[in-house]
Parts: C-alpha cells; sequence; structure tokens
C-alpha cells in the first residue's frame, strides 16, 4: 500500500514519556512514513520549554513532510492576558502560523483545521468558513487520492459518554465533507483510538481519532499508541487502511495492534 501517513495526536509534552519516544523514534525508522500529521495537543501546558521540546522531537524523526494543529492544551490556560491577547504565539514561535492548511502528497490530499477557539477552554468548534472551504478542497482534489480532513477535536466518536466531546458543528461538516467527497475525517483530543463509519448524502466515509502518542496522561483503557495511514487500488476499488500502533511496556516498543481495512467511496 501507498500514502503512509503518521498521525501523532496528544503527545503533551511537559508530560511526555522517554522510554516512549524513544520507541516511536524506532517505529518511524522502521515504517519510514512520508507525511506526518500531529493533531494537537502537542504540550501540556503552552510553555516555551515544552514547545521546544515537542519541536526537537519532531525534528528528531525526520520525517518528509508535516503538518501540524494546535489543541486546547496548547492555549494558555492560566496566564489570562496571554490567552486573550496572544494565545498561539508559543506555538507560532516553535510550528509556525496557527492557520488552516492543505498538504498535497503523492496519492495524497491532507486538509487541516483549527477547531481550537481562545474562548474555549476544552471543546472545539469549526466556522462555517472552515467547513465551506474544506469542502472546496475536497471537490479540488485529484482524481484518485485518499481524501483527509484532520482536526483536533472529533466530529464522531464510539461511546455515548465522549459525545459532549464533538466538535462544534460536526453535523454540518460531516454531511457537507463527505459528499464533498472527503474518505477519513482524523482528530483527537479524548485519548481513545477508533474508527467509525460515516454516511451522507449517498457517500460513506469514516471517523478516525487517535489516542495520546507518548504522553502519562493515558487512560485506563487505552494506553499509548499511534495511527499509521495508508491507502491502495485493489482491482476496481480504492481501499484506506488504518493501522493502530500501541506501545508495549514490556517490549519497550510499539508493536501492530490492531488493522481496520476501510473500504472507500468512488
Amino acid at each position: 500500500m501507498n500514502t503512509l501517513l503518521l498521525q501523532i495526536s496528544d503527545p503533551h509534552f511537559g508530560a511526555e514519556r522517554k522510554a516512549v519516544c524513544d520507541a516511536l523514534r524506532r517505529l518511524v525508522q522502521e515504517q519510514t512514513p512520508r507525511v506526518l500529521l500531529l493533531s494537537g495537543d502537542i504540550t501540556q501546558r503552552a510553555r516555551p520549554a515544552q514547545f521546544a521540546a515537542a519541536r526537537a522531537f519532531v525534528d528528531s524523526l525526520r520525517i518528509p513532510q508535516c503538518m501540524t494543529l494546535p489543541g486546547n492544551h496548547d492555549i494558555p490556560l492560566f496566564n489570562a492576558a496571554v490567552r486573550l491577547f496572544a494565545p498561539y504565539s508559543a506555538y507560532r514561535r516553535a510550528f509556525g502560523r496557527s492557520h488552516d492548511a492543505v498538504l498535497d502528497s503523492d496519492g495524497l490530499r491532507l486538509i487541516g483545521l483549527d477547531s481550537t477557539r481562545r474562548w474555549r477552554h476544552v471543546n472545539g468548534e469549526l466556522s462555517p468558513d472552515q467547513i465551506a472551504a474544506t469542502s472546496r478542497h475536497l471537490r479540488e482534489a485529484p482524481v484518485g487520492v485518499l481524501r483527509v480532513v484532520a482536526l483536533h477535536h472529533p466530529v464522531a466518536v464510539t461511546r455515548a459518554a465522549e459525545g459532549h466531546n464533538r466538535v462544534r458543528r460536526h453535523a454540518d461538516a460531516i454531511d457537507r465533507w463527505l459528499q464533498a467527497g472527503a474518505d477519513l475525517i482524523v482528530g483527537g483530543h479524548i485519548h481513545l483510538p477508533s474508527v467509525r463509519f460515516l454516511e451522507a448524502g449517498g457517500r460513506h466515509g469514516w471517523a478516525v481519532l487517535a489516542g495520546t502518542a507518548v504522553s502519562r496522561r493515558t487512560r485506563h483503557d487505552a494506553g499509548n499508541s499511534v495511527n499509521l495511514i495508508r491507502c491502495a487500488q485493489v482491482g476496481l476499488r480504492r481501499v484506506g487502511a488504518v493501522e493502530r500502533w500501541d506501545y508495549r511496556e514490556e517490549a519497550k516498543h510499539f508493536e501492530l495492534a490492531a488493522l481496520s481495512a476501510l473500504p472507500l467511496s468512488g
């Protein structure tokens, strides 16, 4: 399969685990992904030193192309003045402007959206303009490529108890993006990896969430993990695959834990 995209979400630098970071470097050396997606909550408390550590780690992976997105933890929580007037200043010094972006690689169109808002401490939001612009980017994508929309907050969850964590305007986004050709809508935020089927207007796609990559902030039923995303043409059909790689404490490395083969709309 081609289109090898590594999704790292919620690493929470400042609460990272060195052994897991080392293991993730080894996984990257073994799998050689072409594109890195860092889907938010890069730091624990949006401090400059935490962003610097995250930047150094990303550089050490030496992945050719990279897209980063801020998460709610990447905006200062306790410094009200900075949160109000310069919420992304530390993020930008490390990773550049916080903005929506499009990355094209061989066989892939990746559309990144900033779903954080300075007035929302935890929950995310999509604006009508973001939803409309993403629809245009999807429709204008080259024929046959894997079309992935990425944001920090989930558009869909697999547990009812997590419903409140969905990004604001998620229903409109799902409907319009699937009809515009989205294959995958990926995110993180809740530290609970999952793959969920989506359908709208006669087209289908998939909501994919990643767990926390390297932090101590794991859930009781979900440890450290990352996603590798691939796509290939099988006969007349396109098929995507999401590989969930989990960190194994006893072996101190990442192992393939789940493989989801995802039929894609034509």
